[in-house]
């Protein structure tokens, strides 16, 4: 088995539904998005967990990130959230997916795709009340959902809007969140009023989950929380990491102080020392920014990188008096150790970037402890 892999700790997956459950209570249903190979954990293992843990849907990307749960054997509510082409459309329908529509042409484009399927596909009507990016202008939500249920072949199944700054906390943002939901609020009303059920009405991300309970509605889509990290900086709602990258001291050798160590020399030894080389390194996902700016946890102690991350492989100091051996796990980041928001700080980014970076040839590993 490679000595490189992504532990998945399915129990904290189970205990961040649980906690976001008990935030928002019984009525609410949850739509755990798993695009991007669920985060990078993998889509199909992660998404079956969710579903026997209590989520009532899932939400990808794209129609073959659809597909790809169909084939796995998922049979449970999948939306596609980003804008679909025409011409997977048939496909959509076959698969039983549910898209976002935004427009009235592609609407009237799903309509005459299902009824050459013969079937009926459902759709979520996607309006822009902020975001800047997928749905149509709030004054446009009523008559668009009249065009969808106008057509035999298309049904109304929810109408959706995304929070642009739902997890700032700033006063102008927190204004800017309450401002989108009302706007959102006043969609739904338009729609009721022409004498049409919305159906679910959803607007929470994680931002939305831990800080606008006004957000909930009928269904709430909190991705990085459930993955296990929180807009909540300090207290209240908290969830727990789900991937580990682990590898394995592979080789070690002893060096002179002075001897340079990887491409560009960019760390000499300051003393003797030994040097564990990790077979783990940006070819993986453990990306060359954290070059000289990470450390490896190998039998409970941290120890720092030294030199440059390579394609395959990284290097470590171990000290002239190593306690470390041959073969002995390394984590990278983990639950109990730097996680990928650490990660993430340290390269002023977010650790959706970290998670989802991992390469697929990093063997994925499943827990339930």
């Amino acid at each position: 088995m490679q000595a490189t892999r992504a532990i998945i700790h399915l129990e904290n997956l189970r205990r961040n539904i649980e906690a976001a459950r008990k935030q928002i209570g019984p009525h609410p249903k949850i739509c755990m998005p798993v695009k991007a190979g669920a985060y990078g954990h993998g889509a199909v293992p992660v998404s079956r967990f969710a579903l026997e843990s209590g989520v009532e849907y899932l939400g990808v990307s794209s129609v073959m990130e659809g597909a790809e749960l169909r084939s796995g054997g998922i049979n449970a509510p999948v939306m596609v959230f980003a804008q679909a082409l025409g011409d997977e459309l048939p496909l959509i329908a076959q698969l039983d997916l549910i898209p976002f529509v935004s427009d009235a042409d592609f609407i009237v484009m799903a309509a005459a795709a299902a009824e050459e399927a013969k079937k009926t596909i459902t759709v979520h009507l996607k309006v822009d009340t902020g975001m800047g990016r997928m749905g149509c202008h709030p004054n446009e939500a009523a008559s668009l959902a009249a065009k969808i249920v106008s057509s035999n072949r298309l049904k109304l199944g929810g109408v959706a809007t995304h929070l642009a700054v739902s997890d700032s906390t700033d006063s102008g943002d927190i204004a800017y969140t309450k401002k989108q939901l009302n706007v959102f609020r006043e969609c739904l009303s338009s729609i009721k009023n022409s004498g049409i059920d919305p159906g679910l009405a959803h607007a929470a991300n994680s931002g939305g989950l831990a800080f606008h309970e006004d957000s909930y509605f009928d269904m709430i889509r909190p991705g990085i929380f459930l993955y296990g990290y929180s807009p909540a900086k300090e207290g209240g709602l908290t969830a727990l990491p789900l991937m580990e990258l682990q590898s394995a001291v592979v080789f070690m050798r002893n060096v002179k102080k002075g001897e340079a160590i990887s491409y560009g020399r960019t760390w000499t030894a300051p003393k003797d020392t030994c040097i564990g080389v990790i077979p783990a390194g940006y070819a993986d996902g453990f990306t060359r920014g954290l070059s000289n700016n990470h450390s490896i946890l190998i039998r409970g102690k941290a120890y720092p990188l030294a030199g440059r991350i390579c394609m395959d492989q990284c290097m470590v100091d171990l000290g002239p008096n190593p306690e470390v051996e041959r073969w002995d796990k390394a984590v990278i980041f983990g639950p109990g150790f730097l996680n990928a928001a650490d990660v993430a700080a340290k390269l002023n980014t977010i650790p959706y970037e970290i998670t989802c970076n991992i390469n697929k040839r990093v063997l994925r590993e499943y827990t339930n402890k």
